[in-house]
């Protein structure tokens, strides 16, 4: 089953757990970059970030090194944003074509990931969402018990999609 690792990270907490997750199954990864990466930081990234999720923007990225539709499985995290999905997400989901695709979702939050899995679920019909999973601050909150779990969560996913045969 060939496995592919879709992020996209502002701070380094979602890189972490795709990294984690594609080195314990053997997945390729593509980090989705923005063509202009806001550089605020500070109280202003939430101002920032709130605003382009309530009007649905949709960023500009970078071309794709690696193409969704040549994978099987595919895993798909995002920092939660205004208790969503983050815009680069948004764009990847409205362009990336997904039909017929396991999926498993993972976002990572500083204390409140609300709906943003179910949003993400609902971007996503015609695909069997297979695992979701959230993580709270790994960098900073356990970062070694963050990766274990997220190696745990992944190889449980493919281990149960090889046993059922999919």
């Amino acid at each position: 089953m060939k496995a592919l690792v879709v992020y996209y990270s502002f701070e380094g907490n979602t890189r972490l757990i795709a990294h984690a997750i594609a080195e314990a199954i053997g997945a390729d990864l593509l980090e989705l970059e923005p063509k202009k990466e806001i550089g605020t930081h500070g109280f202003m990234k939430y101002v920032w970030g709130g605003r382009q999720v309530v009007l649905k923007r949709k960023p500009a990225l970078l071309p794709l090194d690696k193409q969704p539709q040549d994978y099987d499985l595919l895993f798909i995290g995002t920092p939660v944003w205004a208790y969503s999905y983050s815009p680069p997400i948004r764009t990847f989901f409205s362009t990336a074509n997904l039909r017929g695709k396991k999926i498993a979702l993972f976002c990572c939050h500083g204390g409140d990931k609300r709906r943003t899995l179910e949003k993400m679920r609902e971007s996503l019909p015609g695909n069997d969402i297979v695992g979701e999973i959230d993580f709270v601050e790994p960098l900073s909150r356990d970062k070694d018990a963050s990766v274990r779990r997220a190696r745990d969560w992944a190889q449980d996913i493919v281990s149960r999609l090889v046993h059922d045969g999919a």
